[in-house]
């Protein structure tokens, strides 16, 4: 048994039994991805996958009940090397971040310039995607910090942990309606104008589709997208009035748009830093995380990694 074996299995499942994929991945042949799989199962006595001719459709009941630990196994694997790395080049080595757009462009900025003067040496990669694909990438061990407002604390692999809240803003062109209402805005209101917001599960978009069926209204949402710069592109436009992060609206550069505060409206959000479950995290990562949560410090990010372990 090698590791090339186990990450062939591994690879295999997760690119959905294509293994000319697997062979790029692995930077090897299809003919030597297969017989790895072949030499491990023969070892094992047991068939992990389950064939149709030569194409693999799926896993057997064994691999099923194997993959788990062909996983465990290559993550020990990845945090031996991690601890080595740590006594031996504390100060050098790759972080890498996955998070929404929301995040990436209006909560981290600050963070990773911050990081880049302590950890020069470190490389540093930002990854952006949906919730679901920021999970993904956690879970198949491309980032080793996921952030996001939706979907992260649904994936029993991953431990999560409370970063900050925050609210939406109703943004529109100046000399707009509801900006002569008098007393705060409401969702009668709102709901009166086309609305242009943030696609389903994404940056609190569950909670402005619950505000609205709580209060029997159905929206008129005429366009939606996954970051605010679209949404305040068509704002501008004069196609409806967006709902976006509070954090997305800046006076001064968005001198084109006026924010309405709508956090009476909408349930406030609550974004969360994601870790994968059993990872080794290096210290400069711990040092990432304090940076843009500053109540998280090292030994609360180990305690909480240990209660949920």
């Amino acid at each position: 048994m090698n590791f090339q074996q186990l990450r062939s299995v591994r690879e295999t499942a997760r690119r959905g039994f294509n293994l000319t994929e697997v062979a790029t991945m692995l930077y090897t042949s299809q003919p030597g991805v297969s017989r790895q799989i072949r030499e491990l199962e023969d070892e094992l006595g047991v068939e992990i996958f389950m064939r149709a001719g030569k194409r693999l459709t799926g896993l057997t009941p064994p691999g099923e009940a194997l993959l788990p630990i062909v996983e465990r196994l290559l993550l020990e694997a990845e945090n031996l090397r991690r601890a080595g790395a740590d006594f031996t080049a504390s100060e050098r080595g790759r972080l890498s971040v996955a998070a929404t757009h929301s995040q990436a462009r209006y909560a981290l900025p600050q963070v990773v310039r911050d990081f880049r003067a302590l950890y020069p040496q470190v490389s540093l990669h930002l990854h952006q995607g949906s919730p679901r694909q920021v999970a993904e990438m956690l879970l198949s061990g491309e980032a080793d910090i996921g952030v996001a407002t939706e979907a992260l604390a649904g994936y029993e692999r991953l431990v999560t942990l409370p970063c900050y809240r925050w609210s939406h803003s109703v943004v529109v062109p100046p000399g707009h309606p509801l900006l002569q209402e008098s007393g705060p805005v409401t969702l009668q209101a709102l709901a009166r104008h086309p609305v242009i917001t943030y696609d389903t599960g994404y940056t609190g978009r569950a909670h402005i589709d619950e505000a609205f069926a709580g209060a029997g209204l159905a929206p008129d949402i005429v366009l939606t997208a996954m970051d605010a710069d679209v949404i305040k592109t068509y704002v501008e436009l004069g196609m409806g009035v967006g709902v976006i992060a509070s954090i997305a609206f800046d006076a001064e550069r968005d001198r084109h748009l006026r924010a309405i505060d709508a956090r009476h409206l909408f349930e406030v959000n609550l974004t969360r830093l994601a870790l994968r479950r059993g990872a080794w995290l290096r210290g400069y990562a711990y040092a990432f995380i304090e940076s843009f949560v500053p109540t998280l410090t090292a030994d609360a990010v180990r305690q909480a990694l240990q209660e949920r372990a």
